[in-house]
């Protein structure tokens, strides 16, 4: 980038500060399709489309993700409030009551 008077500024980048925003966007989706499949799977235990041991792995797999999912936010300082990006007009991109 060249100023008015033609000398590169350089432009100051918080290196942690972009891996928080970074993290932030992954986790984001992740929670995103970690709040879909819930979903999916309630539905399918509801509609009685899954055996017994499918619905005993499946409900592992979302305890073990939904923990990872914790650490993670934890590490890097963020909340669950944080992953939820709002969209105007549309609301949040998560359920506020998510969690």
């Amino acid at each position: 980038m060249s100023g008015e008077d033609g000398v590169a500024r350089k432009v100051e980048i918080d290196k942690d500060a972009v891996e928080r925003d970074l993290m932030k966007l992954v986790l984001t989706i992740i929670e995103l399709l970690r709040q879909l499949m819930e979903r999916q799977v309630i539905r399918r235990v509801d509609q009685g489309d899954l055996s017994d041991d499918q619905i005993e792995d499946l409900g592992t797999a979302l305890m073990h993700l939904e923990e990872a999912m914790d650490e993670l936010t934890e590490r890097f300082g963020l909340t669950a409030e944080d992953l939820n990006l709002e969209l105007g007009p549309l609301g949040p991109l998560l359920p506020r009551n998510a969690r």
